[in-house]
């Protein structure tokens, strides 16, 4: 299994769930763990992310998505039909944004390397009309204490596809999803029945 964790906003490859899943990985047989960098603009992380499922072979390939990360795994899967664990994913990031920094901050530098702006806004809510295909390949984690999201949005929306998504949500926990690494073994025993 070939499984690319996919970041969130203001994270890195060296995030802590990513970190873990890797470590994690390193005990499962046959399971590769990618850690890309998603600190560009999102055409360049759509770009990227392409490239990189298709260089593997596509019927090993799975997804983690954390928040931001989790709303570009749902535009993989309805690209590419592999399966995808979202945790907290954001719903409406161009929103979000704009809620969190005010219009009046973007463009917002975020990296040395990548400052978002408006077009880069539009771009995220482009990548949002994407038709949710193969929803029943796509774990749900959800947190009800996430802080920065409404994890509501996220039942409503997977829920209302046709097979819908598998959706666990706990009480309480952060957006952060603090006991990721607890979850650990069931986010890859979903994976593996869903390749």
């Amino acid at each position: 299994m070939q499984i690319i964790y996919l970041h969130g906003f203001q994270s890195s490859p060296m995030s802590k769930k990513g970190q873990q899943l890797q470590q994690y990985c390193t005990t499962v047989e046959h399971a590769d763990v990618h850690l890309p960098d998603l600190n560009k603009p999102p055409k360049h992380v759509l770009r990227d992310i392409s490239k990189l499922i298709e260089s593997l072979p596509l019927d090993h390939v799975a997804l983690v998505g954390s928040s931001l990360g989790g709303f570009y795994a749902t535009y993989f899967v309805a690209k590419y039909a592999c399966p995808a664990v979202l945790i907290n994913p954001a719903m409406q990031p161009w929103q979000l944004f704009k809620d969190l920094f005010g219009i009046e901050q973007i463009p917002l530098k975020v990296t040395e390397s990548w400052t978002l702006d408006t077009d880069q806004l539009q771009q995220l809510q482009s990548i949002a009309n994407t038709r949710l295909n193969h929803a029943d390949k796509i774990l749900v984690l959800l947190q009800q204490g996430d802080e920065v999201l409404d994890y509501r949005q996220a039942q409503r929306y997977y829920s209302a596809a046709q097979p819908s998504s598998l959706i666990l949500t706990d009480m309480d926990g952060n957006h952060a999803m603090d006991d990721f690494e607890e979850k650990l073994p069931l986010i890859l025993e979903f994976l593996s029945a869903a390749l």
